[in-house]
């Protein structure tokens, strides 16, 4: 009896351990505010993902920063975040493992049902966060990781659909498309033209910057 149900156990264990398949490829989601008051003058854009499942390459834009880009290693748990600005281009250094991390704003509830988006059968969760009126349906793949959003982990899977509050408005992302590939490694790389720095040094930059001084004072490095 004993031995059935070690067996019974490693059966479990195995199962469970092979739920998260690896996925390398691209995910593009559709990202639009959901005030219909502000729709006209924020357009809908696109967050574009690259993975080869260790590294991540995440394409976004916000208002106040424009286009921006993360490039992590999930592994070392360290990215860089490439900004382009007037005084120069920047790759920020960012060690997560050295980051205190914040309590995590949301709380959900699963739902029983699936809807089907982008292809993929999702399941359903109820999320609450103090900034949304109402809890707010979201949906995921369970048998994807989420790592590849980067700031989700508690999440039980991949969000494919997801609400995110802004200080410009609460912010709706839809995965429009889930493709199977083999990225560049170029795609992962950090431009020659981008200066590494870390987080303060990059404040220190953009404080001391004096816009009326000589452009030579402020090469391009």
């Amino acid at each position: 009896m004993r031995s059935i149900v070690v067996v019974f156990l490693l059966v479990i264990s195995s199962s469970f351990a092979q739920e998260l398949l690896p996925f390398h490829g691209k995910l593009v989601y559709d990202v639009q505010i959901c005030d219909t008051n502000l729709k006209k003058m924020i357009p809908n854009r696109e967050m574009v993902v690259y993975t080869d499942d260790t590294l991540l390459r995440i394409e976004n834009t916000s208002l106040q920063l424009g286009q921006q880009v993360m490039i992590k290693h999930m592994v070392l748990n360290k990215s860089y975040l490439l900004l382009e600005t007037p005084i120069n281009n920047y790759a920020i250094q960012t060690d997560h493992n050295s980051q205190k991390r914040d309590t995590f704003p949301y709380t959900f509830e699963k739902k029983w049902g699936k809807r089907k988006i982008a292809g993929q059968k999702a399941k359903r969760l109820i999320v609450k966060h103090a900034d949304f009126e109402e809890p707010m349906e979201f949906l995921y793949l369970k048998n994807r990781s989420t790592k590849y959003l980067n700031s989700f982990d508690d999440f039980p899977g991949l969000l494919v659909k997801y609400y995110v509050p802004t200080v410009d408005g609460l912010y709706v992302y839809s995965l429009k498309l889930m493709e199977t590939m083999v990225p560049e490694h170029d795609l992962f790389g950090i431009p020659s033209d981008f200066k590494k720095v870390t987080f303060d040094q990059f404040m220190d930059e953009i404080m001391n910057f004096n816009p009326e001084a000589p452009e030579d004072e402020h090469p391009h490095e």
